[in-house]
C-alpha cells in the first residue's frame, strides 16, 4: 500500500523514538546506573529497588493523566502541542544523561523519570493522530508499518551503539563514556527522524473549542467514563486487551530472565533479543497486509493465538534450539498485535475524540504490565521451573481471546 508524505512522517516518528526505547530503556542506561551507583557505594540490591521505582514512577504519572491529557489535545489544533512538548521534554532530557557525570547517580535517576514521561506522553499523542493520518482502509497497514519500522530503527541505532561497543570506544571513549554516547545518539536519533512530523502534524478531527477547555476537558472525561457503555466495542476490547498485552510484554520482559535459568549466556541473549527485532520488522507489515486481505479480526486473533501456543510450548523448553523457537515465533507476532490492537480500536471509537479514547487505551497498556510478570513469578516459584511460569501466561491469552471472541466486529 502507497503512504502519501504525512504518513510517511508518522511511520518516521516511531523509528525515531525507537533508539531511546532500545538504547536508554532496555540495554544501556540499566546497566549503566547499576555499575554507577555501585561505584557510589550504592548496594546492587537497593539500586535494583530505586530502578524500578523510576520505572514506575516514569510511567505512572502519564498513565494517571493520559485520559485528561487526550481530552485536552482533542481541541482543534492542539494535539501536535502536546506532542511536540512532550516530545521535547524526552528528547531534551535524553540528552542530558548523556551529559551526566556517573557520580551524579541521583540525578541519573530523576533525569530518567523526566525522560520516560516525555518518552510515555509522546507516544499518547503519536497513537491517537493514527485516527488523522489513515483513513479507515489504510489504517491497519499504516499502524503495522509503524511498527515495523520502529523495530528496524531501533535495531539500526543498537548496532551502532555495538559497533562503538565493540570498538572500545575507539580510543576516544572509556566504558562509561561509551555509555553516554548511547545517551546523546538516542536522543539525536530521535530529534533527526521525528523532526518531520513534530514540524507538520496535521490534525483533521477536533472536538469544539471551549472557552474553559481544562475544566471542560475533566468533564468530557468524567462523561466518558460514566457513558462508557455507549461504546460497548471499545470498552469491550480494552478489557481484552488489558489481558492478553500483559501476556505479550510479560513474554518480552521476562525472557532473559527465562534464558538465563536455561543456562543461556548473556552474549546469546543479546543475539536473541537483536533477532527477535530483525524479525518484528517484516512480519508487523505482514500482518497489516493480512488484516487488509482478510480482515483486522482475524489476523488479531491470529496472533493471539500464536502466543497462546507459544506459551504452551514452554512446557517444553528444555535446550538452546526450543529457546531460539520460541523466540523467532515472539518476533513474528509482537509487533503485529501491538500494531494491529491499535489500529483496531482507532476504528471503534470517535475520531473527534481520539486522543481522549487512546489516554484510556494507554492506561490499560500501562497497567496491564501487573499481572503476567506476578503470575509467573508465583508459578515459578511454586514449581521450581521458570518454563511452568511462562506457561501460565496462557491464562491471560485465553481469557482475552474469549473475551474478543465475543465482541462485534468493525467492518473492515
Amino acid at each position: 500500500m502507497k503512504f502519501n508524505k504525512q504518513q510517511w512522517q508518522w511511520i518516521f516518528y516511531d523509528w525515531a523514538n525507537s533508539g531511546y526505547g532500545i538504547l536508554v530503556v532496555t540495554a544501556v542506561l540499566p546497566v549503566y546506573f547499576k555499575a554507577a551507583a555501585h561505584q557510589n557505594g550504592i548496594s546492587a540490591a537497593l539500586s535494583t529497588a530505586l530502578w524500578g521505582y523510576a520505572n514506575s514512577a516514569g510511567t505512572l504519572v502519564v498513565s494517571l493523566l493520559a485520559p485528561f491529557l487526550g481530552a485536552m489535545a482533542d481541541y482543534p489544533y492542539a494535539k501536535r502541542r502536546w506532542l511536540n512538548w512532550f516530545a521535547g521534554l524526552g528528547i531534551i532530557m535524553t540528552m542530558i544523561l548523556g551529559a551526566l557525570s556517573p557520580n551524579a547517580w541521583q540525578w541519573l535517576l530523576i533525569i530518567y523519570v523526566l525522560s520516560a514521561i516525555g518518552y510515555s506522553g509522546g507516544n499518547l499523542f503519536y497513537d491517537s493522530f493514527l485516527t488523522d493520518v489513515a483513513d479507515y482502509r489504510q489504517i491497519d497497514a499504516l499502524s503495522a508499518t509503524g511498527y515495523g519500522m520502529g523495530y528496524l530503527g531501533g535495531v539500526m541505532a543498537f548496532l551502532i551503539f555495538l559497533t562503538v561497543e565493540l570498538g572500545h570506544g575507539f580510543g576516544w571513549l572509556n566504558d562509561y563514556g561509551i555509555a553516554r554516547f548511547s545517551f546523546i545518539l538516542a536522543g539525536l536519533w530521535w530529534i533527526i527522524f521525528g523532526l518531520p512530523f513534530l514540524k507538520n502534524a496535521h490534525q483533521r478531527y477536533s472536538v469544539p473549542k471551549e472557552q474553559k477547555p481544562i475544566v471542560a476537558s475533566f468533564a468530557r472525561v468524567i462523561k466518558t467514563m460514566r457513558h462508557i457503555r455507549q461504546y460497548r466495542a471499545a470498552f469491550w476490547f480494552l478489557v481484552a486487551y488489558f489481558f492478553y498485552i500483559d501476556g505479550v510484554d510479560t513474554i518480552f520482559t521476562m525472557a532473559t530472565s527465562i534464558g538465563s535459568d536455561m543456562g543461556i549466556d548473556t552474549t546469546m541473549l543479546m543475539v536473541v533479543l537483536l533477532v527477535v527485532q530483525l524479525i518484528a520488522f517484516p512480519f508487523s507489515i505482514w500482518y497489516g497486509w493480512l488484516a487488509n486481505r482478510t480482515s483486522t479480526r482475524r489476523a488479531l486473533l491470529l496472533g493471539i493465538c500464536v502466543y497462546l501456543f507459544i506459551c504452551l510450548q514452554a512446557l517444553h523448553l528444555k535446550t538452546l534450539r526450543d529457546f531460539w523457537l520460541l523466540a523467532v515465533l515472539v518476533g513474528t507476532s509482537q509487533g503485529g498485535v501491538q500494531a494491529l490492537s491499535r489500529s483496531y480500536f482507532g476504528k471503534l471509537i470517535p475520531k473527534e475524540n481520539s486522543s481522549e479514547f487512546f489516554g484510556f487505551y494507554n492506561i490499560l497498556g500501562k497497567f496491564s504490565a501487573i499481572i503476567g510478570p506476578v503470575l509467573v513469578g508465583i508459578v515459578t516459584q511454586l514449581t521450581g521451573e521458570s518454563t511452568k511460569g511462562a506457561a501460565s501466561l496462557a491464562v491471560l491469552f485465553a481469557v482475552g481471546l474469549l473475551i474478543f471472541l465475543r465482541l462485534p466486529a468493525p467492518s473492515d
